[in-house]
């Protein structure tokens, strides 16, 4: 048996590690780690990414002399080219996001759209049937202001912004209303409709497409890159204790992990 950590008076042995992980819920997290490193292996940075990474990184650390460095290396048990290697991560994660998805991007842009898009929309909700034909021949003949009656009527908190909503992305609300919004125009004024529990009278103020910018993209390479860690993830199958595993307090997976595990880079890219 090995011992690979101390601890006080307790040693701990390289097959006990992986049940501690696993008492301790790390495990699922150290798989993650696991599998990232492994896509990002190939990843590399110049020297001048690696000299601001690790600039950086000292800074946000406050590591400011060689004392200070030895200390946190000794405190998390790192060596020095651990530590690079972990400045550098980040750069190599997005490095591996921009190889992996960012040729397809804007193909996944375009199938998400419709849930991206924003509104903002005017809405008056009720339980009472009567109270909601009222309300909208009310807007509809300009008799009062959509915002008054909203202030005074309705049942949710929108009352509160004088029914008035958003900016939000049609992902948001519930998906009757939200098909309402998509393929209305602004200033259209919608009937009373059963949306769930409630009678909704619903105005669109303002559509406002989706625009693949800077933002956008790291947003949906960010989507591509936590589905495909799921799934790398499920791949794995169970993390529960096996008794053919090496030792009695190993997992199948961890063990597999230690022998045969490889990156599994799906190019595909799917909605999260």
């Amino acid at each position: 048996m090995t011992v690979v950590l101390k601890v006080g008076d307790r040693s701990i042995e390289a097959e006990e590690l992986l049940s501690l992980l696993a008492g301790y819920q790390m495990l699922p997290q150290f798989l993650q780690e696991l599998l990232i490193e492994q896509a990002i292996a190939s990843i590399t940075c110049t020297d001048e990414e690696k000299t601001a990474a690790c600039e950086q990184f000292y800074a946000q650390n406050q590591i400011n002399s060689d004392e200070v460095l030895g200390a946190w290396l000794g405190r998390y048990g790192m060596t020095q080219p651990q530590l690079e290697a972990l400045a550098t991560r980040g750069l190599r994660v997005e490095k591996f996001k921009q190889a992996t998805w960012g040729p397809k991007l804007e193909s996944y842009f375009l199938t998400r759209k419709g849930q991206l898009d924003r509104v903002i929309y005017s809405l008056i909700r009720t339980q009472d049937l009567g109270i909601a034909q009222e309300l909208y021949f009310r807007v509809l003949e300009g008799e009062q202001s959509f915002a008054e009656l909203a202030r005074d009527y309705s049942q949710g908190p929108e009352a509160q912004t004088d029914g008035m909503i958003g900016p939000v992305e049609l992902s948001v609300p519930h998906p009757t209303l939200a098909q309402m919004l998509s393929v209305s125009q602004p200033g259209q004024l919608w009937a009373p409709t059963r949306v769930g529990e409630w009678l909704v009278i619903v105005r669109l103020e303002k559509f406002i497409p989706a625009q693949l910018d800077d933002p956008m993209r790291r947003r949906l390479l960010n989507e591509c890159f936590t589905t495909w860690l799921q799934e790398q993830l499920s791949q794995l199958g169970s993390l529960s204790p096996s008794p053919t595993s090496p030792s009695d307090n190993a997992t199948p997976v961890a063990h597999d992990l230690y022998q045969n595990l490889r990156p599994r880079i799906s190019l595909n890219c799917y909605p999260v």
